[in-house]
């Protein structure tokens, strides 16, 4: 099992990614490139949390803010921020008109450049449907990808304005990504997500020893794509073992209508 999560903060030659925490659960980010000495915000809701942990690293400038989608408690903080720096210098990329603070709306598969590193916007609508996440990876082989309220460490978000068709076809692209990827999420609900993980496969050793490991730290960002495999129903619900608990007659069902009742157990769970 791949448990990298434990690092608070993952550093290499050329790229520093810091947790920086914001309210009651949420993460926001910092994303720095060794090589060029530049900086990017992720979700930056609270702008002066951000700017603290900025200063831990002064000779680094931030050029950009990345914002996964439109909620107040990811995109309430751009304008705010915008305005403590030099915004007519930095980029707010969102996924649409709706992310506070935007000047740039992102497309599908479009990169941005920060530096070395290549940042790739894939869309992922269902929580929103401006929701976007962020795959990074630089020279060296290291990947990672901000996935707001899209994927959770073991969980998803939930079906605010898109269907269990749509978290799919999301979860699905997300999953798609190289196993080693770190996995950045917007909240730290793990211990409850695995909770409801181990209700749906209490047979899951790769569950129960994450559910461990969750119970002994307070900071289980990031995760990783292998891991998630492991360990997330809404990613494993297309596979027997999940889906013989969920549905009477699972030979008929299809991933979409799995997902949906999976979802629906854990919002009355």
């Amino acid at each position: 099992m791949l448990l990298s999560q434990q690092l608070k903060s993952y550093i290499t030659r050329r790229m520093i990614i810091k947790p920086v925490n914001c309210f009651q659960d949420n993460y926001a980010y910092i994303l720095l490139d060794e090589s060029s000495k530049k900086a990017a915000a992720v979700d930056p809701v609270e702008p002066d949390n951000i700017l603290k942990a900025l200063s831990e690293y002064p000779d680094y400038t931030l050029s950009m803010i990345l914002t996964t989608h439109h909620h107040h408690d990811h995109a309430g903080g751009n304008t705010s921020f915008l305005k403590k720096l030099e915004p007519e210098k930095i980029k707010c990329y969102g996924g649409s008109e709706k992310v506070n603070g935007v000047n740039h709306i992102v497309k599908d598969n479009e990169t941005i450049q920060l530096g070395s590193l290549s940042i790739r916007a894939i869309t992922t609508p269902c929580h929103t449907m401006d929701h976007i996440c962020y795959y990074v990876e630089n020279n060296d082989d290291d990947r990672a990808v901000f996935t707001g309220d899209c994927l959770f460490s073991s969980g998803c978000g939930r079906f605010f304005e898109g269907s269990a068709k749509e978290m799919w076809e999301a979860l699905s692209k997300l999953a798609a990504l190289p196993d080693n990827t770190k996995v950045y999420f917007g909240h730290e609900y793990t211990l409850s997500n695995l909770k409801f993980a181990e209700s749906v496969e209490p047979h899951n050793k790769d569950i129960q020893e994450k559910k461990k490991w969750a119970q002994q730290v307070k900071c289980t960002t990031p995760s990783t794509i292998g891991n998630e495999k492991l360990t997330n129903p809404f990613i494993r619900c297309d596979l027997p073992e999940v889906f013989k608990h969920i549905v009477h007659h699972p030979e008929k069902a299809k991933q979409v209508d799995i997902l949906g009742q999976l979802r629906r157990m854990k919002d009355d769970f």
